[in-house]
């Protein structure tokens, strides 16, 4: 297998002092080249900005690299202005595959929105939210009672989903975390693990009492009635890591937190 040739860079910043200075001091080093021409684009700044780079760069072929000029550096790879081109070669390509969710409000406008972290339903009120869950055509859950509830890939299993106690998969797995937010009813119920083929359906139960909204990423919806959530079938996107610290690495690092 011939070794990929990573001989131009398009460098893109988030909108911090910090990040717009690494840009222009790494294009100074190495080049800079539109979007469209460059064999791989460097995202500084930090996983927020990752995943904005992430989807408007998705089914381009386009590799992004990420280095750390952010707050939060789970997507990245640590900032370092020497040997970028040796550090991109040798990096480790792994696939990003989106969430699709389809969500109907109480008007029946009907939105899709991609998200690569996760699919997220909330209470709007002081009310908990009432949620009835099938997956696959076959329900699962008829009265979930919670504060929200998402679907996260491996890629947002870090995220979200972590801080609501979910499982952290390996970005390789061919799974979907399903994982409750401050479940009330059934309150033993912690979520679970689905193949990464499942359709989750949710509907909202009790929509004037207990309104709900719906959010892919950065994506909002008001006042869902339902919301459905499938993997993308034909989306996808690649991110580098440094191969000294892989993915694989930082999950296993991360399980071992304390």
């Amino acid at each position: 297998m011939s070794t990929p040739q990573f001989d131009s860079f398009a460098f893109v910043a988030s909108d911090t002092p910090g990040a717009r200075e690494a840009a222009a001091r790494l294009a100074v080093l190495y080049g800079q080249n539109d979007i469209a021409e460059a064999s791989v684009i460097v995202a500084l700044g930090g996983d927020g900005f990752m995943l904005q780079t992430l989807r408007e760069t998705m089914n381009s072929g386009k590799r992004v690299y990420g280095m750390n000029r952010g707050t939060v550096g789970f997507l990245m790879n640590e900032y370092a202005e020497e040997h970028l081109r040796e550090r991109v070669i040798a990096a480790v390509p792994e696939t990003i595959r989106p969430l699709e969710m389809r969500a109907v409000d109480e008007a029946g406008q009907v939105t899709t929105a991609l998200a690569i972290n996760e699919v997220s339903l909330f209470r709007q009120s002081y009310q908990a939210a009432k949620l009835r869950i099938s997956v696959d055509g076959r329900e699962r859950l008829n009265d979930l009672i919670c504060d929200g509830v998402m679907v996260a890939t491996p890629a947002g299993s870090t995220a979200y989903n972590l801080s609501a106690h979910g499982p952290i998969l390996p970005l390789d797995a061919p799974l979907l975390a399903l994982t409750p937010v401050s479940p009330f009813r059934p309150r033993r119920w912690r979520g679970a693990l689905l193949p990464n083929k499942s359709v989750v359906h949710f509907q909202v139960l009790e929509i004037d009492k207990r309104p709900v909204n719906a959010v892919a990423d950065n994506a909002e919806v008001k006042s869902v009635v339902s919301v459905t959530v499938r993997e993308a079938p034909d989306t996808t996107a690649t991110i580098l890591f440094d191969a000294s610290h892989s993915w694989d690495e930082r999950i296993l690092a991360e399980q071992f937190r304390y």
